[in-house]
């Protein structure tokens, strides 16, 4: 038994509303993921292609296997002929037994990375199935309680971390004195509203300060806003959708009241995710704003002229963040940014859309008894950029280096982690004047 299920198993027991998970499952099952759940062939070709599975070989963790309570719900209620296989009993009941099982399953054993997606010969989308799952486990009951807690801490505190809008002035005053970095906080209006992720501002600040120095040096109108701050929803990862929208409605609400065309989500991958590619469905209406990750907004001023940076010798391989490349599209920008910098870059084997998750996405990282798989999973980051020499690997995911250092410390490990902005804001030419932003 896993560390994660033993944990589950030796919890206090709890009320589970069977009932509830059927009727949510229902609910969510429309055309779209009925062709999801009728395509799968049973291949087991996703086995292999899931970080979980590799270093446990377990055959519940084979990525289709996390379908199967929803298609049970749907063969029972929905599928053609249900009322046919009802009657020939051979469409049992979700059972109490089943979502116990599954739990594991769903919420410590999927980081929704989609590189299941990316062999399945079907094109199954597995990681959105989960996502949908995950909200009908929380209807009857269930779910770990550290990530509910966290999205309870978001929707009542304003971040996963307790980061209020008191510590938030605090931490940005300290910051600009510090390092001497004008950090802009609740301008009345801006072109762009810059996001942070908690994990950031509360572990890694310097990120924070990089990204100032970035925006400032390519003279970008843009802010902060203690009226929506925080990147990361975990609404979304935690299966609660009414939480999800909340925080997105925040975001929204600060952008709209600065007139911000553009909204920047910072080191973050989930973040990036959920508010590009679900924010509007996940809100009820059009986004009135443009999204863009971190990256991909520092490629475009590289681009235009407005940032150029220096060389450096160290070799480095790129560890590409699920959600931000595979998921999101932004795999080539990151590239972008270090050509000219890295002057020894190597790349991983596999890369790109294909890398390897770094374990701990999709709320993975925040559940205590998903570490030891964690730390496991990231054995394959270790060897990977054992492969290519490399002395320093580099990403652009807060989620990811906390992950990463965290299973580093575990295990030992003696390579070098560094954030993509810090590198880059270390390294900016600071003789390149900016060009002159146009008038609004």
């Amino acid at each position: 038994m896993t560390s994660a299920a033993s944990a589950i198993a030796d919890a206090p027991a709890r009320s589970i509303n069977v009932q509830a998970a059927v009727d949510k499952f229902n609910a969510l099952t429309n055309a779209h993921i009925a062709s999801y759940l009728d395509a799968c062939v049973h291949c087991g070709q996703c086995a292999q292609a899931c970080h979980f599975h590799e270093v446990t070989r377990d055959p519940r963790r084979v990525p289709a296997m996390k379908l199967a309570p929803i298609t049970k719900v749907y063969r029972r209620h929905k599928a053609p002929f249900a009322g046919l296989r009802r009657t020939l009993g051979l469409a049992p009941e979700l059972s109490r037994k089943d979502l116990e099982e599954w739990e594991e399953l769903i919420f410590d054993s999927c980081t929704m990375c989609g590189r299941c997606t990316v062999v399945c010969p079907m094109a199954i989308d597995i990681a959105s199935v989960v996502a949908l799952s995950r909200q009908a486990f929380v209807a009857a009951g269930l779910g770990p309680p550290d990530l509910l807690q966290a999205a309870d801490n978001a929707r009542d505190r304003g971040s996963p971390l307790g980061v209020t809008r008191e510590v938030l002035k605090d931490r940005v005053e300290w910051l600009a004195d510090e390092h001497e970095t004008e950090i802009r906080l609740d301008k009345p209006k801006a072109d762009v509203l810059l996001l942070i992720s908690s994990i950031e501002l509360m572990k890694y600040p310097r990120s924070v300060v990089a990204m100032a120095k970035l925006l400032n040096h390519a003279g970008v109108d843009w802010t902060l806003s203690s009226r929506g701050y925080e990147s990361t929803n975990f609404g979304f990862l935690a299966g609660k959708p009414d939480v999800a929208r909340t925080l997105i409605a925040r975001i929204t609400e600060a952008a709209e009241a600065l007139g911000a065309r553009t909204v920047i989500v910072p080191e973050c991958g989930h973040a990036f995710g959920v508010l590009r590619w679900s924010g509007a469905n996940i809100l009820g209406r059009p986004l009135p704003y443009e999204v863009r990750h971190i990256t991909e907004f520092l490629a475009q001023h590289k681009r235009d002229g407005r940032l150029r940076f220096k060389p450096i010798d160290t070799s480095m391989t790129y560890h590409d963040p699920c959600q931000i490349s595979r998921r999101g599209g932004a795999t080539a920008d990151a590239r972008y940014l270090l050509d000219g910098v890295a002057s020894d870059f190597r790349e991983m084997t596999p890369t790109g859309n294909y890398n390897w998750c770094c374990g701990g996405g999709g709320g993975v990282q925040a559940l205590g008894r998903a570490a030891e798989v964690r730390h496991e999973v990231f054995r394959i980051k270790m060897r990977q950029v054992s492969e290519t020499g490399a002395a320093m690997m580099v990403s652009a995911c807060s989620n990811c280096r906390l992950t990463m250092d965290e299973s580093k410390a575990a295990l030992g490990w003696d390579g070098e982690l560094e954030s993509l902005v810090e590198l880059l804001a270390v390294h900016l030419d600071d003789t390149a004047s900016s060009a002159p932003r146009p008038a609004r």
